[in-house]
């Protein structure tokens, strides 16, 4: 049995340390903090029995759990990131332990009146009578992917003290940075040496994801003139009118706020403005191929429209390709899916197949050569002070990675 105590113990150690990272940085990991974490996981490995232990200039950690069959069976891997996301703070995080949740409101911070609640958060009844790690509202929580980290390590450190569980070779990755988009963009797929992977980072239990949206950015930069508004009549070009007009001819419900499932949309996150220059910065998000590059091509056209009337040169774009659809390169081996969702099953959990309304570092890597489905992690409400993650959630995550394990390894 996978210890409750053993995992809220783990959990609590690594949420504790802040490793958000920062998009405005150009190293690699973003922030000096990340090693703090790192290097206390590359000991945590070597402790707990784990082999071929390293870390790199870039705190890409590696290690392996060796085979104990006496016959070939393919390496998988499983991998979740250290970073927290810079949206909000991850610094002095201090965990509260709700045993025996009564599925009443939950006060995070007396003081300033924080109340994580299931009439808005409905999804809390679910764990009723169960153990919620919750913040005290002044911080996020970090299970975005800190339970995904515990789920790993308290699942290898479970097959090396229980021997008679059979498996192949097992490969763990734990990487900086993905809450910044960078999380594989140094992963050395070929030194990791796994026919594919799973990725620890989804939501609720149950979840298991082989398919997210293709993804970009896109600056928008309206130029203006200015001029004495006194005497401004026929001179003066006002870029925040121009780019107001932009943002209006946009479909309005094609936003996140509007959309679920399936459906992409046009997100505008930044805004930077005045007289003379204002710069709009959008993501653009679609599950469809055609229907992502249709989106693109709206906003060139919508750029050429408006310099039309208003001069050309007066509204650039630049758009940038994120990462794209992991289903395209999980398809061909949909058997690593099956073996997941049929590990669910064994364990007497629901599997729930759906879309990733975002992306993970499966994406970038299945497209690096290492398919990389994603699995749920146990938390809710990701990057805010209303994170929570059950514990029966996370046992049952670190289950579901030995059960894979064991399907692998009886594939003669």
């Amino acid at each position: 049995m996978i210890s409750k105590e053993d995992i809220i113990k783990r959990f609590v150690s690594y949420v504790t340390v802040d490793t958000e990272s920062d998009a405005a940085s150009n190293t690699t990991p973003s922030t000096a903090k990340q090693w703090d974490l790192a290097n206390a996981l590359v000991d945590e490995l070597k402790a707990i029995g784990l082999e071929d232990v390293t870390i790199d200039k870039h705190a890409y950690i590696m290690a392996t759990l060796p085979s104990n069959l006496d016959y070939q069976v393919p390496t998988i891997g499983f991998i979740s990131h250290f970073d927290t996301t810079p949206d909000f703070t991850g610094a002095n995080v201090k965990p509260q332990i709700i045993k025996e949740y009564d599925g009443k409101d939950i006060l995070l911070n007396e003081k300033e009146n924080i109340v994580l609640s299931p009439d808005y958060f409905e999804d809390l009844l679910q764990y009723k009578g169960q153990t919620i790690i919750t913040t005290d509202g002044t911080t996020l929580l970090g299970a975005d992917d800190k339970a995904g980290i515990t789920e790993i390590v308290s699942a290898m450190e479970y097959l090396v003290k229980n021997p008679q569980i059979k498996h192949g070779k097992i490969r763990v990755g734990f990487t900086p940075d993905e809450e910044i988009g960078r999380g594989a963009h140094k992963f050395d797929v070929a030194k990791f040496g796994a026919e594919w992977a799973y990725t620890m980072d989804g939501s609720q239990i149950g979840e298991l994801e082989y398919e997210n949206f293709n993804a970009a950015g896109a600056v928008v930069k309206v130029k203006g003139k200015i001029v004495h508004p006194g005497y401004a009549k026929g001179k003066l070009i006002n870029s925040m009118r121009i780019a107001s007009e932009y943002m209006n001819s946009l479909p309005e419900l094609e936003v996140p706020e509007h959309t679920s499932n399936y459906e992409g949309f046009f997100h505008l996150h930044n805004i930077t403005g005045e007289v003379e220059e204002t710069v709009l910065e959008y993501i653009i998000r679609d599950h469809d191929k055609n229907h992502f590059e249709a989106r693109k091509e709206v906003m060139h056209k919508l750029t050429n429209e408006l310099n039309s009337q208003y001069g050309e040169g007066t509204i650039s774009i630049e758009i940038k390709d994120q990462y794209f659809n992991m289903k395209e390169k999980v398809e061909p081996v949909m058997h690593i899916v099956d073996i997941a969702e049929e590990a669910m099953k064994q364990l007497g959990i629901t599997p729930l197949i759906k879309p990733i309304r975002g992306g993970t570092d499966g994406s970038q890597l299945s497209y690096m050569g290492l398919p990389c489905p994603n699995i749920f992690a146990g938390g809710h409400n990701f990057h805010g002070r209303y994170e929570y993650v059950p514990v029966e959630s996370m046992i049952k995550a670190t289950e579901v990675i030995c059960k894979i394990a064991e399907l692998v390894g009886q594939k003669k």
